[in-house]
Parts: structure tokens; C-alpha cells; sequence
């Protein structure tokens, strides 16, 4: 008789030797400002979290305020976010006895210390890896990755956009640790595939992709200062949040297939359909950050159970089978078929006649949908239409126009 598969044995996950009883793990970030919050949210259900980013003692860490400001779309609130806000400002040795404390609370959860030293300082990456691994930490995050105020000490992003200094760091943290090691890398870069490499040269376990995109979130009109306002300036910042998921995709997507190092996906993951696609895309672990900025640790039920129901509905067996499955249908352009014909359907009992189609299609694609005033009702002439399926994305109504295949001869104009 076969033996059944619980929902939450199909969350269980390998990740670089380390068990975990699902893939979601808190990226180090506010959610993880502390030993007593990480430990809430293991009694939530994570199953792993990475603390706030240590630094050197001795290393000035003085935040701001306000040090986040937000894209809000519609009714969408925080569509994307803008932090400014710097590595942890609480004491190394405060962080080291916390970490032995949530390890011996929680033995079966996983504990990453997040660690960031100046790119040419090799004493100060060795020595925080000892710390961090002597105080019971199961892997070291080197965060290679954060774009605002580390970078001018040189830390930080600029680490990562040097594949030297990338594969420099991996070396020397590989070096002294006796725990896996993954390397954060930024997205700020020309490719991602060259500093991802480097770090696999390095030797590192896994790496973790992206840290924040670099950007400004916006200006104050009325007083001209961009947000988020530090008693009238500002400084770019680090982006996050649903926006951000694209860029998150395509690099995870592209280290799964340049490297062999097992990639943790990050980035604008709100829901277990985000979560997903960063696993068919390449990713083992899925890290999470804004969308607990949002609504808090609870988010981590709704995460865990669609995804298992996703996994039953579609009978994998666990998270690996689903690894790695959409980046193989990954081409280049050229590659890609120029036969397929498809043209677009409107449904006219679904239609509720807004034209926004025929406008769309008039002036920013083919002219292929033509408008009946008097009936209110859109049409596609299937000779002049592409299949660029600009209409179905600005329909409000879902299914209301579809792609079908189509033999119908395209309309040379």
C-alpha cells in the first residue's frame, strides 16, 4: 500500500545539507530586527529566518528617520517600498547571545547569520564568520548586496559589482566556515550571471538573490524634497515589494542556469503563487520580507498551504520536482518560434462595451479591433491582428479576450 504524502510533508525542503519543514525563510531585514521577533515567528511557522546584518564592532550603524517611503498603485498600498534604513545598530555580542538562545529554543529551525564587512577587509569577514558560527548559527548569509549607505564604506553592493572582490569574500569566509555559506548579491549590476559565477568560483553553497533595486521612490510637489524627507533631503534607497518581483525572477532564473549553486529567491514574493514561480524559476528557498512588513507573520499560513495545494493539484511529490521546471522553457529571442499564430477573441457576453481595447489597440499596436458606436461593441479583424495581446492586458473584465491559435494569413500592410 503506498504510503500518503501529507500537505506538510510536501513543504519539507534540502537546502545546502540543512532540513526545512518548509521553503520560506524571513530574509534579514525589519522582520528580523531581533532574537524575540525571529522566535515569533517560528511559533508562526517559518521555517528559518536570517538575523539583520551584522557588522563589524566598532562600526558605526546610526539610522534615520523617516527611512521608508512607498509607491502606492491604485489601491495597491506599497507596491513598492523604499527603505534607507542601515544594518542592525544593536551590539554584535547582543546578536550572538540571541542567536544561541533561538537555537537552543528552536533546534529543528533554521538560523542564518547575515553578515557585511568592507570588501578589502578579509580579517573582519573571517572574524565575524567564527562569531557567527561559534554562537550556533546553521549558515552565514555575506550580504553583498545592500545599495544605500554601506556602498560609500564600501561595503555592500559595490562588493558584488566586482566579481573579484565577490570571489575574493566567498574564499575567505569559505575558509574559516564550517557551516554552508551563500553569498546575497545585488541586482544593481549589468549581469547578474558574471558576480554569480564568481561567487560559485569562490566556493560558495548557495546563493541569494536579489537584495534591494536601487531607485527614488518619488518627490514631495508641494515642498519639493524626495521621499522619504530626512528634515528636507533625501538619499536613494533600496526598492522592494510586488514591483520588484520581474528583476527578482530573471536573476534567479538566470543563476539557476549559469551556476550549480542552489539559489534562495527573493523579492516581492506577497503570495504562494510569488513563491511558485521562484521555485519553478530555479529557486530551492524563498525569502520573504515586505509582504511582513505588511501584514505581519500570519502571511506565512496562506504561503504554506497554497503552495501544497498547488503541489497536490499539479501531483509533485516535493519541492524539488518543482525546482528549476520554468527556467528550462528559457530561450533566447531568436530561438523563439515566429510561425505561432495567435489572434484575440472577445467575449461578447462577458464585454462591457469600456472600448478600452479598441483604443488600445488603435493608437498603441495594429489597428486590429474595430468599434461599432451605436452597439458598443468591439470586434477583431483576425487579418490585421498580431497576437501582441496588448487588449487582453488592459480589459478589465478576466477572460473577456483571450489568445487563440489562428490560421488566418496576417495582413501585409
Amino acid at each position: 500500500m503506498a504510503t500518503m504524502i501529507t500537505a506538510s510533508q510536501l513543504l519539507n525542503v534540502e537546502f545546502c545539507g540543512l532540513q526545512l519543514k518548509n521553503p520560506f525563510i524571513l530574509a534579514s531585514a525589519p522582520p528580523t530586527t531581533t532574537g524575540e521577533m525571529i522566535m515569533r515567528a517560528f511559533d508562526a511557522g517559518w521555517a528559518g529566518a536570517i538575523i539583520k546584518t551584522l557588522v563589524p564592532e566598532g562600526e558605526p550603524v546610526a539610522n534615520v528617520a523617516p527611512r521608508l517611503a512607498s509607491l502606492n498603485y491604485e489601491k495597491k498600498r506599497m507596491a513598492v517600498l523604499q527603505n534607507i534604513e542601515l544594518t542592525t545598530d544593536r551590539g554584535l555580542k547582543v546578536w550572538l547571545k540571541e542567536m544561541g538562545q533561538i537555537k537552543k529554543r528552536y533546534p529543528s529551525h533554521i538560523v542564518i547569520g547575515s553578515i557585511m564587512a568592507a570588501g578589502s577587509v578579509k580579517k573582519d569577514w573571517q572574524e565575524l564568520t567564527r562569531r557567527v558560527q561559534d554562537a550556533g548559527a546553521d549558515m552565514i548569509e555575506c550580504n553583498l548586496g545592500c545599495p544605500h549607505g554601506m556602498p560609500e564604506r564600501g561595503m555592500g553592493s559595490v562588493c558584488s559589482q566586482d566579481p573579484e572582490i565577490t570571489k575574493h569574500i566567498a574564499q575567505w569566509v569559505k575558509d574559516v566556515a564550517r557551516i554552508p555559506v551563500m553569498i546575497k548579491l545585488t541586482p544593481n549590476i549589468t549581469d547578474i550571471k558574471v558576480t554569480a559565477k564568481a561567487a560559485q568560483a569562490g566556493g560558495a553553497n548557495a546563493i541569494s538573490a536579489i537584495n534591494t533595486v536601487a531607485g527614488l521612490i518619488g518627490v514631495d510637489l508641494d515642498t519639493t524634497e524626495p521621499f522619504p524627507s530626512v528634515n528636507g533631503f533625501s538619499t536613494y534607497g533600496g526598492c522592494s515589494g510586488p514591483g520588484m518581483k520581474p528583476i527578482a525572477l530573471r536573476a534567479v532564473c538566470e543563476i539557476f542556469k549559469s551556476t550549480h549553486c542552489p539559489v534562495s529567491g527573493i523579492g516581492g514574493v506577497s503570495s504562494w503563487r510569488d513563491a511558485a514561480e521562484f521555485i519553478l524559476l530555479g529557486a530551492t528557498t524563498v525569502q520573504v520580507c515586505t509582504a511582513v512588513m505588511h501584514w505581519g507573520y500570519r502571511i506565512i499560513d496562506d504561503l504554506c498551504e497554497g503552495l501544497a495545494n498547488y503541489m497536490e493539484d499539479h501531483q509533485f511529490g516535493s519541492i524539488a520536482e518543482m525546482v528549476g521546471l520554468a527556467a528550462q522553457k528559457m530561450t533566447t529571442h531568436e530561438s523563439l518560434s515566429r510561425s505561432y499564430r495567435l489572434v484575440s477573441t472577445i467575449d461578447k457576453d462577458l464585454c462591457i462595451g469600456c472600448g478600452l481595447c479598441h483604443i488600445s489597440c488603435n493608437d498603441a499596436a495594429y489597428q486590429a479591433i474595430k468599434w461599432d458606436a451605436k452597439k458598443r461593441e468591439p470586434s477583431v479583424d483576425e487579418e490585421r491582428c498580431v497576437g501582441c495581446g496588448l487588449c487582453s492586458h488592459v480589459c478589465p473584465i478576466d477572460e473577456c479576450i483571450v489568445l487563440r491559435e489562428s490560421k488566418v494569413p496576417l495582413k501585409k500592410k
